[in-house]
């Protein structure tokens, strides 16, 4: 990792606002669902899936938490009214966890039922390690009565072998992730390496036993393993996907459809762009450094 990566890594607040907004622009759909919907159509057009995600978390305001549910609600509408081939993310952080866990689940429950309606699927993403325990035994709840809910799992902790040992007699549909939360020592791997290991490990876990994947990585070497696995396996297309963010790699992305799978790309949108570009710009600092040599007229190195 270069200087400049690095102290974009370690001192992202010092950046300015305005840098993290042309990131954005990057990353980010737009701040309406009418430019989530546009972006989706255009996926669509190249033979990509999507699943799309309102931006914000860690709501802890009731009436802000019931407009969040209502939007989601929206989400389902809409994506049925036109015709698209996209699922639906949620956090519950957005979704009232910090007021009260049966309260959150409560609307979670009423999204799933929108969506069962419509046919369509609900991915509960994971969040920071503090929302781990709960979203695991909500998940497991609410698959008592639904089928078509999806959880989200991240090679970076140290728990998730263990974790996906727990949810094995579900079958569960699991976005794998390497994660991008800033963890202690204690709960997270440290090494790049070791998560990429673990992220294998995880994936044949859930494979071998029956679970559908989203394979969600940029990492080349991870989709190479992703290839290798259902390939040992025999699986067919429709038991597995791979995922990958919008606005990374499009050329990788080409690659993966091209090759005959079937992709996903994670579609966000809303006025609450900062802090999920912010942890773009953390994961992957090098496109800080592209867009501030553009913006003073330098060209890229790369």
């Amino acid at each position: 990792m270069s200087l400049f990566d690095s102290l974009i890594k370690h001192g992202l607040p010092l950046i300015p606002k305005f840098v993290v907004g042309r990131v954005a622009k990057r990353y980010v759909a737009g701040e309406t669902l009418d430019d989530a919907c546009r972006t989706i159509r255009n996926l669509n057009a190249e033979g990509i899936m999507a699943t799309v995600d309102v931006l914000g978390e860690e709501i802890v305001v009731r009436d802000k938490v019931e407009a969040a549910v209502a939007t989601y609600i929206k989400m389902f509408d809409t994506i049925d009214e036109l015709h698209l081939d996209c699922n639906v993310s949620i956090k519950l952080t957005m979704l009232g966890l910090r007021i009260d866990e049966s309260y959150c689940v409560d609307n979670v429950r009423k999204i799933l039922d929108v969506a069962a309606s419509h046919g369509n699927f609900v991915r509960i993403d994971m969040e920071d390690h503090t929302c781990t325990d709960f979203t695991l035994r909500a998940y497991r709840e609410l698959r008592a009565g639904y089928d078509n809910v999806g959880v989200v799992l991240q090679a970076r902790l140290r728990r998730t072998l263990d974790d996906i040992g727990g949810l094995l007699d579900l079958k569960p549909n699991v976005r794998l992730c390497k994660g991008i939360y800033f963890e202690p020592r204690k709960r997270a791997w440290p090494g790049y390496r070791t998560v990429q290991a673990n992220f294998i490990a995880a994936l044949d876990k859930l494979l071998e036993h029956g679970s559908y994947v989203g394979i969600a990585t940029h990492d080349e070497h991870l989709v190479w393993a992703g290839m290798t696995a259902v390939d040992r396996l025999g699986l067919s297309p429709e038991q597995y996907e791979f995922q990958m963010l919008l606005g990374v790699d499009p050329e990788l992305r080409r690659i993966i459809l091209d090759s005959g799978h079937r992709l996903r790309v994670y579609v966000p949108f809303g006025p609450d762009w900062y802090p999920y570009s912010s942890r773009r710009l953390r994961e992957n600092p090098t496109v800080a450094r592209h867009v501030i040599r553009a913006m003073v007229g330098l060209r890229s190195r790369e």
